[in-house]
């Protein structure tokens, strides 16, 4: 008798009228919106332009989800392209399966798009988002949650996840919660990552390559711990290898950019620091008004009750 145990949602849907409200959109969503509030905060503390942040992520956003799309999609094309299965489930994607690689790859491309936009270096703009994107999976996982996929092998540990749904080959039981284990190593790597940059001056992407790294030394055990369908080389998930090789790439830029370009840029967005000055000299511009128009209000006030005390002493 299992006497504690991590319970699965009995839906992850609720239909609001012919709405549906699926819990795996919800995490994708809130995790977003996470993302682009620390990061907009992270920018204008290194001088950057409030909203700069948001108006890159409405570029970074849509290629991001569609690169994560693709990726799963590749990398497991015998789900809707195999015999007795339907292509047009590979658009479903509140169903579940983004791969974190492409969204990253692609999201990348969209943000460079957005800052060339804008004139801002764009490994400026990702180390003000690093930490945040982190927080953003570590939400988004608990998609998984929802849809009771992505779980480990079985366990009977204290904090067992219950899978009591038996569609798609599931076979009801209790297993590693990987999906938690993700998602907590993931706020592990975003508080890394400003403490990193706070005590480092971490800066030309080099904040957001500690981020990769740093996720991929976790991606690689939960994933090895996964019990899905999967494609292996030589033996080993192809999750792990991609997992492997992204560390190495993120380890190599660290280390060259600090010999490289050492230190933090001291300009991220061109033209802040003008257009702050100019929002200040307008500020005060306004007060430096509206003090002279109080005093000359005041001294119209004072003109008149000499006025009125002198009329009175002629009458007296």
């Amino acid at each position: 008798m299992e006497l504690a145990y991590i319970p699965s949602p009995s839906r992850g849907v609720i239909h609001l009228g012919p709405i549906p409200l699926r819990g795996y959109a919800f995490c994708i969503i809130i995790g977003v919106f996470v993302a682009v509030w620390l990061g907009n905060k992270r920018w204008i503390a290194r001088g950057g332009r409030v909203g700069t942040v948001a108006d890159i992520a409405v570029w970074a956003v849509p290629f991001g989800l569609l690169g994560g799309r693709l990726y799963h999609v590749i990398t497991d094309y015998e789900l809707y392209f195999s015999e007795g299965r339907d292509w047009v489930d590979a658009f479903k994607i509140w169903e579940g399966g983004l791969g974190i690689w492409g969204a990253i790859a692609l999201g990348a491309v969209g943000a460079w798009i957005g800052c060339r936009r804008r004139g801002i270096p764009l490994p400026a703009w990702a180390d003000a988002l690093a930490p945040g994107i982190a927080l953003a999976q570590a939400i988004g996982r608990w998609g998984n949650w929802f849809n009771q996929e992505l779980y480990g092998k079985p366990t009977d540990l204290p904090w067992a996840l219950h899978i009591t749904s038996s569609t798609d080959g599931r076979v009801p039981g209790y297993y590693h919660p990987t999906f938690l284990y993700e998602s907590l190593w993931c706020v592990g790597v975003a508080l890394l990552v400003i403490w990193a940059d706070r005590r480092f001056k971490l800066g030309h992407g080099r904040a957001f390559a500690l981020y990769v790294a740093a996720y991929c030394t976790g991606r690689g055990w939960i994933e090895y711990m996964r019990i899905d369908d999967a494609h292996h080389i030589l033996g080993v998930r192809l999750n792990v290898w991609t997992a492997i090789v992204v560390f190495v790439l993120a380890v190599t830029y660290f280390v060259l950019s600090a010999k490289k370009r050492p230190g933090r840029e001291e300009v991220v967005e061109p033209g802040a620091d003008a257009a702050d000055g100019v929002a200040e000299e307008g500020e005060k511009a306004d007060g430096a008004e509206k003090a002279e128009t109080t005093d000359s209000g005041e001294a119209e006030a004072d003109s008149r009750e000499v006025t009125d005390e002198a009329e009175s002493a002629k009458k007296t």
